[in-house]
C-alpha cells in the first residue's frame, strides 16, 4: 500500500467518522417501554419512557430498563464504528485506529 492510497483511505475514514458522529442510534428495553437515542459520539440525545408501562411501584424495574436501553444504544454505536473502520480499511487492521 503506497502513501497515496493510505492518505485516500484516511480521508475516507474521516468523512465516514463525521457521518457516523452525526447519526442517531436507538436502544430499547422492555419491548419499547424505554427508548434511548444516542449520537455516534455516545451522547444521549433523548430518553422516552412509556408512562403506561410503569407504576410508581415499578421504579426499580424502570431503572433496570433505562440502563438496558442505554447499553443497547451504546452497543449499536460501537457496532457502527466497527463496521465503519472495517469498510474504510477493507478489513486491514491499522494500529492506532480504534
Amino acid at each position: 500500500m503506497n502513501m497515496r492510497e493510505i492518505q485516500k483511505m484516511q480521508q475516507k475514514l474521516v468523512k465516514m467518522q463525521e457521518e457516523l458522529e452525526n447519526s442517531q442510534f436507538t436502544g430499547t428495553a422492555g419491548g419499547g417501554a424505554v427508548t434511548i437515542t444516542m449520537s455516534g459520539k455516545y451522547e444521549i440525545t433523548a430518553v422516552k419512557i412509556d408512562p403506561e408501562a410503569f407504576s410508581p411501584e415499578d421504579i426499580e424495574e424502570l431503572e433496570v430498563m433505562v440502563k438496558a436501553a442505554a447499553k443497547d444504544a451504546f452497543d449499536r454505536v460501537t457496532e457502527a464504528q466497527q463496521r465503519l473502520v472495517s469498510s474504510a480499511t477493507g478489513g486491514i487492521k491499522i494500529p492506532g485506529l480504534f
